[in-house]
């Protein structure tokens, strides 16, 4: 496989990447001198800088919002609970709006405490999705389905797979009008044997984002110890190839959780690495 570097134009940091050591504002200043054109932030951070001087910075310093991190956590034990959380993804959709963001990301959610009905969650899932999805569209702001791996299906995400995002994809907005779509995770859905076929299904107006970093073997933390582009086992030329030919054309987003390793490391440092690396090995 031939598959020429990408654009350096299009990297992004996900926030996520550097956050032990950096503020929103030190972020948003690091892309922009190391010549990293893209930014999804984390709601946490956003709060703390706040939306409109994040937003102002952010659109001084020329970059993009190509997501925000996260919505989603739907299902609930009471509906008093689920209402919570419809009216943090509301709150969610309008942070991301203030921001330009080109997604919400979401990040759907697991089982209730305490319960073992995975097809009820599953159920809570859709609705809370399709009750954000009429105040995202009046926002313009997308949403974006995040499978996550398997192992994180009780407490994290339910949805597990690109096939099962795209068929919410498919009952919530069939007529594929870019409110409604997913996210491809490379660390989430690299060992998934349909992938290159749903990622062809999903199409342009369904790929909402791209997150890459590499899985390590051994993974010593299932959560926190993912790696650096080009140090684990993921094909990422070959899933890009796949994102590509199915028209995706957008950002390419660093996304990595590593308490053992990156996170230890100074933030510029880090992004020197993710410069490299993005022209390296993907």
């Amino acid at each position: 496989m031939n598959i020429t570097p990408p654009d350096p134009g299009l990297l992004s940091l996900n926030t996520a990447t550097v956050r032990e050591k950096w503020n929103l504002r030190e972020m948003i200043e690091g892309c922009a001198r190391h010549g990293i054109r893209g930014i999804s932030p984390w709601r946490d951070q956003l709060a703390a800088l706040g939306v409109k001087e994040a937003a102002k910075m952010i659109r001084n310093n020329g970059l993009t919002v190509t997501g925000l991190c996260r919505g989603g956590m739907f299902p609930a034990a009471d509906r008093k609970g689920r209402q919570a959380a419809l009216d943090d993804n509301l709150r969610a959709v309008d942070e991301a709006a203030a921001l330009g963001a080109r997604c919400l990301v979401l990040v759907v959610g697991g089982l209730p405490a305490g319960s073992k009905d995975l097809k009820g969650a599953r159920e809570m899932v859709r609705d809370g999705i399709g009750e954000t999805l009429e105040h995202a569209r009046a926002a313009g702001v997308p949403l974006a389905i995040e499978p996550l791996h398997p192992m994180y299906c009780a407490e994290r995400a339910c949805v597990n797979t690109l096939s099962q995002a795209l068929d919410l994809c498919d009952e919530l907005d069939g007529g594929k009008g870019g409110a409604l779509g997913a996210v491809v995770d490379v660390y989430h859905v690299w060992w998934d044997p349909q992938l290159e076929s749903q990622i062809a299904r999903a199409g342009d107006r369904r790929l909402l984002a791209f997150h890459i970093c590499d899985w390590l073997v051994p993974t010593t933390d299932l959560l926190n110890d993912r790696g650096m582009m080009g140090d684990g086992v993921i094909d990422l030329p070959q899933i890009r190839s796949w994102m590509e030919a199915a028209g995706y054309r957008g950002f390419h987003e660093v996304e990595i959780f590593s308490a053992r390793n990156w996170w230890k490391r100074e933030p510029g440092e880090v992004l020197g690495a993710i410069r490299r690396r993005h022209q390296q090995c993907c």
